[in-house]
């Protein structure tokens, strides 16, 4: 079954939601015009459907190797696919035209990122990573640093990794043990081993650089002594191409129950040649720039593999013919009906493309907000945006990835045992999108980083923003001159972010006194949090197709989009109340036993 990208999603978001036509005069915005940027989405949708989802079974079947000499080779077509990939200059979409990229906001990037995920997941973690190095290399490089690597990162030549989980410590880097020893003429030797390091070997680029978290000689323990390091597989010569191989190797290649074709290694250092990024103990305070990029693009993962699996359930729907309606016979003149007719296949598919039509509206917003962190006219907007950014970024990742996991789920069963089969793709899409939930910090990990420091930080400016944006919007389409549109949403959006505002006042009232309380609240916090965001994209999505209605429009995707929307009302956004509920009943039940009972 193949894979179908959102475009038209994307067009109505960006013409008739977000109306990014008036942000062309925006720095970077002037050649991101609606045509413009729908002419590259159409592109890059033949690209992800034609030339990268025919490889996402097969690449799942054989996966990488690992040879005796360490090099990986990846699956069949992914070396060639990738050629093409930058040869196109699909890796440049956002790139900073200061080192060879196309400075396109990173709102169409994203859009791009979701067709290249959706087509497969394995591959685009490739240029993902990158992605995330560049984030990190523009933060705290050098301009020699910088002018040295970035071009061949943002072209594609080159690629890049982050490395920072080890045998005996994952979400507690203070543990880790990987050691960087100053050689006295500018670069540290770094010596240790790092795990499940995504893309760590392949065999498409001409080097691959490594950011690896250490601590040199004489760092305090915990995190404070962490240092951040640039060490790549090849050190660049006089001319700045791939020169003397460094002392580094890939070890060995997990055995994972998904993203097959993805390589995640084992990463051997021994005394590699590494040169540090930033300031010596500021490790961390750079990698979150690589680490929020690379949540974000999970989030975005969790969505994009929702969508894939929706895409092939809805056509399995259509095509299995299975009983009769129960209110009758809908095709006669065939042996049985699809089993669209059933209420609770309907349920399954209609919740799914609910959740997954609000959440590719809510990451593009979030992506709007880093475009206007940097680019908007005035301060306060700027301020605002990055704000957002840094509050939203845990909610992305984690309501987005345990609702790609619930559709991937949802259409696994629609597929009923054939999707239990690897004769379809929804056993893969299971498989695939299961890690989401797990890497770049896991949910349960997110839900903390929400509530212990986002919520509180800036003395929680940041939450009483959005909270503000939201009245703002629900008072101008409840009683002003938009009233009337699409009012259930509105109504929905308002009860919504009163739930979301009681849960906020529970845990400053009961978290700061018992943490454990907060961290109980955590995940149920993010859940009611994430659904919030969902149904202020809803009302706003609601209201564009009414308007659009309103003024005549024959097209049908604005009566199905209201019509979706209103399953979020009735079948999704009751969740809210169980959230609320659940948060509410504090630890006490959660602690009560001893550990010697489990």
């Amino acid at each position: 079954m193949a894979y179908t990208a959102p475009v038209r999603d994307y067009q109505f978001l960006f013409d008739k939601v977000f109306k990014i036509d008036g942000l062309t005069n925006l720095a970077g915005f002037g050649d991101a015009s609606l045509d413009t940027v729908m002419q590259i989405l159409d592109e890059a949708a033949k690209f992800a459907q034609d030339v990268i989802a025919p490889l996402n079974g097969p690449g799942d079947k054989q996966g990488c190797v690992l040879n005796a000499d360490h090099s990986v080779t990846a699956p069949d077509g992914y070396k060639e696919a990738y050629q093409a990939l930058i040869e196109a200059g699909w890796t440049s979409l956002s790139g900073s035209p200061d080192y060879g990229g196309q400075g396109l906001p990173h709102f169409v990037n994203m859009a791009f990122s979701e067709f290249l995920t959706g087509a497969s997941s394995a591959f685009a973690m490739y240029p993902g990573l990158t992605e995330g190095a560049i984030a990190a290399l523009t933060a705290g490089g050098t301009d020699a640093q910088k002018a040295l690597y970035l071009p061949k990162l943002i072209s594609g030549e080159w690629s890049g990794t982050m490395n920072l989980t080890e045998p005996h410590c994952g979400t507690d880097l203070g543990l880790l043990r990987t050691k960087a020893k100053d050689k006295g003429d500018g670069s540290y030797a770094i010596t240790g081993q790092k795990i499940w390091i995504s893309a760590g070997e392949h065999d498409f680029t001409g080097n691959i650089c490594h950011l690896v978290l250490a601590r040199a000689e004489g760092a305090p323990e915990g995190v404070k002594g962490i240092s951040l390091f640039l060490v790549p597989k090849f050190i660049p010569d006089a001319d700045g191409n791939p020169g003397e191989r460094n002392s580094l190797h890939c070890a060995g290649l997990e055995h994972k129950m998904g993203i097959h074709g993805n390589s995640t290694c084992v990463m051997v250092y021994e005394e590699a040649t590494g040169w540090l990024l930033g300031n010596l103990h500021e490790g961390l305070k750079i990698m979150f720039y690589m680490m929020n990029n690379a949540r974000l693009g999970v989030g975005l993962q969790g969505l994009a593999i929702g969508h894939a699996s929706y895409v092939a359930a809805a056509e399995f729907a259509k095509d299995r013919l299975q009983g009769r309606a129960l209110t009758g016979p809908k095709s006669p003149d065939k042996p049985a009906d699809s089993i669209l007719v059933h209420p609770d296949v309907r349920r399954m598919l209609l919740e799914s493309r609910s959740i997954l039509e609000s959440g590719r509206a809510f990451i593009a917003w979030v992506a709007l907000q880093a475009d206007l962190a940097h680019a908007a006219e005035d301060e306060k907007t700027r301020e605002k945006a990055s704000d957002y950014m840094a509050l939203l970024t845990p909610v992305v990742k984690g309501y987005l990835t345990e609702k790609g996991l619930k559709v991937t789920q949802d259409s696994m069963q629609v597929h009923g045992g054939s999707g239990f089969t690897e004769h379809f793709p929804a056993s893969q899409y299971m498989r695939d999108v299961r890690i989401t939930l797990i890497y770049e910090g896991t949910n349960g990990i997110q839900a903390l980083d929400l509530v212990g420091r986002k919520l509180p930080s800036k003395g929680g400016r940041s939450i009483m923003s959005f909270f503000a944006e939201i009245d703002a919007y629900v008072a101008e389409h409840e009683n002003g001159p938009k009233t009337g549109k699409a009012p259930e949403f509105v109504t929905a959006l308002k009860t919504t972010k009163a739930k979301l505002q009681d849960a906020t006042m529970w845990l400053m009232q009961n978290g700061m006194t018992n943490p454990d309380k907060a961290a109980a609240a955590s995940m149920d916090y993010l859940c009611l949090f994430g659904l919030t965001c969902l149904n202020y994209m809803w009302a706003m999505m609601a209201e564009a197709a009414q308007i659009e209605i309103d003024a005549g429009s024959d097209d049908p995707y604005y009566d199905t989009k209201l019509k979706v929307g209103r399953v979020f009302l009735e079948r999704v956004l009751p969740e809210a109340d169980s959230h609320l509920l659940k948060l509410k009943s504090g630890s006490e039940a959660l602690m009560a036993l001893a550990d010697d009972q489990f």
